[in-house]
């Protein structure tokens, strides 16, 4: 706390130390007795008593409520919708394909006369290999097997082409089969009405290294 509230709270605290001794010797009677002093006496005059209250003002009349008259129903003319249009789409079909029946087959050309035809034929031994057709390779190898080659012989009798139909399961021996057909095969060549003709044929050719 300040020190003017300290101060206060001392002053209060003497005050009431001195009213309560004050008290207890009498002297606070005297005390009263001299500041009361003599009453004096005074005529007040009585106020005029004040007007009547006003009488309440009367009870409101109750006002009649007027039954509810609904509106009368207004009908509005509404136009008509305008009618819906509808279109309809036609379809007109493809033309149906006219079919058109194929014109009978010519009849076939008479067949021209044929004579005897023989095929081709090997000249001698000229189908035979050896061991000295071997491949060195496949002769130390001691590869041995059947290549059977198709081949197409001209009308001189000899080899056009070479090509493996079954190979001997060693593709040196096939390679040396075709080189040799082609370079040294030699045949009679197959016969048409007496006249040589182109021909194939399949020949086998083994190979087998002797004992």
């Amino acid at each position: 706390m300040s020190r003017g509230k300290v101060i206060g709270i001392g002053v209060v605290a003497a005050i009431h130390i001195l009213l309560a001794y004050a008290f207890i010797t009498g002297l606070a009677l005297k005390a009263v007795k001299v500041i009361t002093g003599p009453l004096e006496t005074v005529n007040i005059k009585e106020e005029a008593p004040p007007p009547p209250d006003e009488p309440p003002p009367p009870p409101p009349k109750d006002v009649e409520i007027p039954p509810f008259v609904p509106p009368p129903e207004v009908t509005v003319a509404t136009e008509a919708p305008p009618p819906t249009i509808t279109t309809q789409s036609v379809v007109v079909p493809p033309p149906q394909p006219t079919y058109v029946a194929p014109a009978p087959p010519a009849p076939p050309a008479p067949a021209a006369p044929t004579g005897p035809t023989s095929p081709a034929v090997a000249n001698g031994h000229s189908l035979e290999v050896s061991e000295d057709d071997y491949p060195a390779a496949s002769l130390r190898a001691e590869e041995e097997g059947v290549t059977r080659i198709q081949i197409s012989i001209n009308a001189q009798g000899r080899v056009d082409t070479c090509t493996i139909a079954t190979s001997s399961g060693f593709p040196k021996l096939d390679e040396k089969t075709c080189q040799i057909a082609t370079r040294r095969f030699r045949f009679k060549p197959a016969l048409q009405n007496g006249t040589p003709v182109a021909s194939s044929k399949v020949q086998a050719i083994r190979w087998q290294i002797r004992k």
